[in-house]
């Protein structure tokens, strides 16, 4: 009896997977992701950081920074690329230019041409201002208890605002803090991977994307999107809650003519990937266009499920 209650759980659990997969194999629950997404992730040692991105299916590309992980060493050169599938125990990396990779039991084993082998461990970054408190004077938009500041805002079941959402108080010049969980969708590739975006008036868009261990290009996280890249690519493993801090400066008119360009400087996970740039035009699918008059926070919604949480605006 005890047997056949086992395999009946195991049968709801395996049911429960698929019915995660169908739906375009997109999963907000760790719990849920599978052994693909146990490997998928950062690993750093001496003198050097792997990226691990899971492509689906047991499927697997390491990248290799010299130095460090993105933001803690990597020395910012050429990045080595590796292709590689699961095994019994973790995943293997075959050769390719002299380098290859191994993972098992959390450890990555990280062989180069000419070079003893070397184990990172598994690490898993937080961004430093994570939970960052709204300082006095702040508006804070959301913190869980109600979608009351969004217009349209729809907040889940464990109180997380959902994507589609637009501020109903409107900024000119302030400081924004957002947190962000994007989906794990290892078979979705480019636009398609955990797509939203974060447009200050409602105009100018830093992009949400997974674009965990790619080049970090304008229409990539952090980017500013059709206007520039990070100037790193800070984006984190998908499913890990992830920060920006926001500095804005609108736009100033005069007589109905633009005089001056806005300005952003943008923190990600606590690292600066935009130092106070110009912003000439408004971004690409911007609900509002440019103009002297205020505009909303813009949550956006690409078709795919990206959580927000403890949102706070400081006026300037």
């Amino acid at each position: 009896m005890k047997k056949l209650i086992h395999c009946s759980l195991l049968s709801i659990f395996a049911s429960h997977l698929a019915f995660a997969a169908d739906k375009g194999g997109t999963i907000l629950n760790a719990n849920e992701a599978g052994q693909d997404y146990q490997i998928q992730g950062e690993y750093a040692g001496k003198r050097a950081g792997v990226q691990v991105i899971a492509l689906g299916d047991g499927k697997f590309r390491a990248v290799i920074h010299k130095g460090g992980l993105p933001g803690a060493g990597w020395d910012k050169g050429k990045k080595i690329e590796l292709n590689g599938t699961t095994n019994a125990t973790g995943a293997d990396f075959p050769k390719a230019d002299g380098w290859a990779v191994r993972i098992n039991g959390g450890k990555l084993h990280l062989t180069a041409a000419g070079a003893d082998t070397r184990e990172l461990e598994a690490v898993n970054r937080k961004s430093p201002t994570l939970g960052s408190k709204p300082p006095k004077g702040a508006i804070v938009l959301f913190d869980g208890t109600d979608a009351k500041q969004f217009k349209p805002g729809k907040i889940t079941e464990d109180g997380l605002l959902e994507q589609g959402a637009n501020s109903v108080k409107q900024f000119q010049s302030h400081r924004l803090h957002v947190e962000f969980k994007l989906p794990f969708k290892a078979k979705a590739r480019g636009q398609g991977r955990g797509n939203s975006g974060c447009y200050l008036q409602a105009r100018y868009e830093v992009q949400v994307l997974d674009s965990f261990g790619l080049a970090g290009k304008h229409n990539e996280c952090g980017g500013i999107y059709s206007i520039k890249a990070p100037d790193v690519n800070m984006c984190l493993p998908p499913l890990a809650w992830q920060t920006y801090d926001i500095d804005f400066t609108a736009a100033k008119f005069k007589d109905g003519k633009k005089v001056e360009d806005a300005r952003i400087t943008v923190f990600h996970n606590g690292v600066k990937i935009h130092d106070d740039v110009k912003l000439p035009k408004r971004t690409t699918a911007s609900p509002l266009a440019e103009s002297a008059a205020p505009g909303f926070l813009h949550l956006q919604n690409h078709g795919n499920p990206v959580r927000y949480r403890n949102i706070w605006v400081l006026e300037k």
